[in-house]
């Protein structure tokens, strides 16, 4: 499912009790009592550090955005800040967040798994990024799309719209159903958002490797990476760890993905499905800003690495995207104020942001139980105040004058 699409009902998570209403007025008065005493007092004693997290999601608790989170913030030699919010269900009784709790990652699915799965074959020389999609996929032949490129999928540029899946075979109606659809702008110029592309890229790592991208991105990445809590398909005895997500029936999954078409196709799909930690995609973080290392192990090349955050331009240079990563777009929220020009990132409609800077050696995971769904403009705030937050923190180049009025900055 697309970042900014709402679900057709929102969601609050039941009947408030009157602890959880004091609970709130207590965060919203402390939050207005900071913007007023700290916003005020230049000269009074700075905010801690991770305060000043608290304060921010204990605002996004309050308000029903979320139920629990948890953050990472990190450089390539370390964990900066790891902090657990809320809980991790609905109800009052329900556990509390940890660090150690495991996400459906929905969309991170694309740059976690798919993109560095198509640049790793790319890499072993197996499939070219310029391979015209119809050399993997015969079902293009003769459909007028002799120019649609891989590249073209991994920036969103291919001109391809997304659709329902159909009949016992799913996969084959969402190859057949992209093959069969009129073209619609010039290809690499037209950037359109689309689950398909990553769903052909899911295929033609199976196509191209021979195996599923499940396994592929397990020997590949997760397993030389000690990302334990990785992959696709979480088995039983990893199901009470996991964070459940809500459907637009407002149905509660708990080791099944979010999405509808990646459930569709069994839970192993390039766009959604993956489910994952803060602590593992703090790895994934740290060995993108190592240039393809970490722990010791090199998974990627260098020259890999760089590849996939070159820019590519689109909509007349107003969208910047890389390799499967976002750089400048409608959805760059968690680039927030701060992060420099050539920092990279992704969400996840589920909750999930990654955001990543090799400039200044800096990324932050958030990772949430997201109840609201409708109010869009104020769940990118967050993302977007979060990373602000980040950069204020641990890259400081002064007072950010935006989180000054709100009470968040020293």
């Amino acid at each position: 499912m697309r970042e900014g699409e709402a679900l057709p009902l929102s969601f609050f998570g039941g009947i408030m009790t009157a602890a959880n209403l004091f609970r709130c007025l207590c965060c919203g008065l402390l939050v207005a009592g900071a913007v007023t005493a700290w916003a005020a007092e230049e000269s009074g004693p700075p905010i801690p550090g991770p305060l000043r997290f608290d304060l921010l999601l204990d605002d996004a608790l309050a308000r029903g955005l979320i139920a629990g989170a948890v953050v990472q913030v990190g450089n390539r030699d370390g964990v900066l800040l790891e902090r657990a919010y809320g809980r991790v269900g609905r109800e009052p009784e329900a556990s509390p967040m940890t660090a150690g709790a495991i996400f459906d990652v929905a969309s991170l699915t694309k740059v976690v798994a798919t993109a560095p799965a198509v640049l790793k074959l790319a890499e072993e020389g197996k499939v070219s990024l310029v391979d015209p999609v119809v050399r993997w996929f015969p079902e293009f032949g003769g459909k007028g799309r002799d120019d649609l490129r891989v590249v073209h999928l991994l920036t969103h540029t291919s001109g391809l719209d997304d659709l329902v899946l159909e009949g016992d075979d799913p996969l084959r109606s969402a190859v057949e159903g992209a093959a069969a659809q009129r073209q619609k702008g010039e290809t690499g110029s037209r950037f359109r958002y689309a689950d398909i592309n990553f769903i052909l890229l899911g295929e033609l790592v199976r196509r191209v490797s021979g195996t599923g991208l499940d396994r592929y991105s397990e020997a590949a990445f997760y397993g030389p990476l000690g990302m334990r809590d990785t992959g696709f398909l979480p088995n039983e005895a990893k199901r009470p760890l996991i964070v459940p997500t809500l459907t637009g029936e407002r149905e509660l999954l708990q080791g099944q993905p979010q999405d509808l078409p990646a459930r569709q196709l069994g839970g192993v799909a390039g766009h959604a499905g993956l489910f994952s930690t803060v602590h593992d995609l703090g790895t994934y973080c740290r060995m993108l800003l190592r240039g393809g290392e970490a722990n010791g192990t090199r998974v990627l090349a260098v020259r890999t690495v760089e590849q996939m955050t070159v820019p590519y331009f689109s909509r007349g240079g107003s969208v910047m995207r890389g390799l499967g990563w976002d750089m400048a777009s409608p959805f760059s929220s968690p680039k927030g104020n701060g992060f420099s020009e050539t920092s990279f990132g992704h969400t996840g409609y589920s909750g999930s942001s990654l955001w990543i800077d090799p400039e200044l050696n800096l990324y932050v995971v958030l990772l949430t139980f997201r109840l609201e769904y409708r109010k869009l403009r104020e769940f990118s705030q967050l993302r977007s105040d979060l990373s602000t937050l980040a950069v204020d923190l641990f890259h400081p180049g002064g007072p950010v004058p935006e989180l000054a009025a709100r009470g968040l900055s020293d």
